[in-house]
């Protein structure tokens, strides 16, 4: 009896060892469906991109808590929020939103009350602060929206994360010390200003919420950016070889 003891615990410690992995290899096959069928760009990566960029999915997918209040939280959307999240920092190796804990779902748009019924409800995502501080809120309809195949230059979830990005060095300013390095900050506010006066004459196809202020501006372009980055490249030149320079990306050129 005394060597059977041994070899049994031996018999349960070598199945779980063995198991886990495969369990993980099932989870993470999954993840690399959806998105292989919901989200362009994990389909324009290079084939060897793909299988880090489904691990950073899945690690995302492990530490931020994603819930939802008033419909169900699918597997979809948390793979698409875990993408979103991915895609701006996917060239920083080990990035972590540490200023993250939560991500709340509601069905569709909610009030600044956070409420998802009335007439008042026009807010697509926002990252919490006060009360709320290391969460964030998105519309289910809004995310999903985002990687329709006849979206157009808008993906809530990017634009949220990005104001995270912002926010790493304590101020959502638009001017990330994280992305921006010292030659690249006055270039960036001399064509953030430019394009902001266009935008406000109506000479630019940048979305008018861009000239809100600097940190909205970074965050709109940022959805053009990883969203629509041929129309960008196209339209905006010199604009897109900032972004370019400053996620370390250049998602037009995966497209080609």
């Amino acid at each position: 009896m005394a060597f059977v003891i041994p070899i049994v615990i031996f018999a349960l410690l070598f199945w779980w060892f063995y198991r886990k992995p495969k369990t993980q290899s099932k989870h993470q096959a999954t993840i690399a469906g959806i998105l292989e069928s919901n989200v362009r760009y994990y389909q324009q990566l290079r084939v060897e991109d793909k299988p880090r960029f489904v691990k950073e999915v899945s690690e995302f997918m492990d530490s931020v808590t994603i819930e939802g209040v008033g419909t169900k939280v699918e597997i979809l959307d948390k793979v698409l929020i875990a993408a979103s999240a991915v895609i701006p920092i996917f060239s920083f190796p080990g990035w972590r939103y540490r200023n993250l804990t939560n991500v709340i779902l509601y069905p569709d748009t909610f009030d600044e009350k956070y409420q998802f019924e009335g007439d008042r409800r026009n807010i697509l995502g926002m990252v919490g602060s006060g009360p709320l501080n290391g969460q964030m809120l998105l519309s289910q309809s809004a995310l999903r929206q985002g990687f329709s195949e006849h979206n157009g230059k808008s993906n809530t979830a990017i634009h949220e994360f990005v104001h995270l990005v912002d926010k790493t060095d304590g101020a959502v300013d638009g001017m990330p010390e994280s992305l921006l390095r010292n030659s690249y900050s006055i270039p960036w506010l001399k064509v953030m200003h430019e394009e902001i006066k266009r935008i406000e004459t109506g000479e630019s196809d940048i979305n008018p919420y861009a000239a809100m202020n600097q940190s909205e501006f970074l965050a709109v372009v940022s959805e053009y950016f990883f969203v629509k980055p041929d129309t960008m490249k196209e339209h905006h030149p010199e604009l897109y070889a900032l972004l370019s320079g400053m996620f370390k990306q250049d998602p037009n050129a995966a497209a080609q």
